[in-house]
């Protein structure tokens, strides 16, 4: 059963050092965005479209549509402050750097090798010039709650706000970008299972409330 209160990030690869990060996840706000492009062409655009009056003939109201992937900003907390008062020696030591350094990491592009292992392309695998070293962007598992879902991480945005003596960082806010990867894969085969099943609850139940108001 996956833990609602924590949310993790892993990579989907034969990765070298294989790169996981968990979180307290409990935001106040995310934003989550979905645009589409719809192509009007030669259809009466200044009416907004091609005239209709039966369901089976809005499929011609446009010409077509185009649908950008599905992009959320999250916002998280990592903080040793816990794990210092229990005196974890890592967290002592070195902080919230491993987490910080794991999404560096994260967001590097990667080199395959041998194998499929990836690894960091700042490592030095491939050819000496950028474009024969066949970069490639990480794909993750964002785990968030009931959904798992295949995304990229576009940016990572933090914001440092305590430190050890040592100034190592122990305390830090940070902003993820993420992309959702809309191919076909299981993972996001899923989640749109799970959308599917999810929107027929809702449809049910305003349904029951839309024709018990009409009596």
């Amino acid at each position: 059963m996956l833990n609602e209160s924590r949310g993790f990030l892993v990579e989907y690869a034969l990765a070298l050092p294989p790169l996981v990060l968990a979180f307290e996840f409990n935001p106040q706000q995310i934003t989550r965005n979905r645009a589409v492009t719809i192509t009007l062409g030669n259809t009466p655009a200044t009416r907004g479209g091609y005239d209709f009056t039966l369901p089976t003939e809005t499929a011609r109201v446009a010409q077509g549509v185009s649908i950008e992937p599905e992009s959320f900003d999250v916002e998280i907390l990592l903080d040793a402050t816990d794990r210092m008062n229990a005196n974890e020696p890592v967290a002592r030591d070195f902080g919230i750097e491993p987490e910080l350094d794991t999404l560096r990491s994260m967001v590097e592009p990667k080199t395959q090798g041998p194998g499929g292992l990836q690894m960091l392309a700042s490592l030095g695998q491939g050819g000496a010039r950028a474009f024969q070293r066949n970069l490639t962007a990480s794909v993750l598992l964002f785990v968030w709650g009931t959904h798992v879902l295949p995304v990229f991480l576009k940016a990572v945005d933090v914001t440092e706000s305590a430190h050890l003596p040592s100034l190592v960082p122990y305390r830090a806010t940070v902003k993820l970008t993420l992309q959702v990867i809309e191919g076909n894969n299981p993972f996001y085969a899923a989640e749109k299972l799970r959308q599917t099943m999810s929107a027929a609850l809702n449809t049910g139940r305003t349904a029951a409330a839309a024709i018990g108001g009409l009596f």
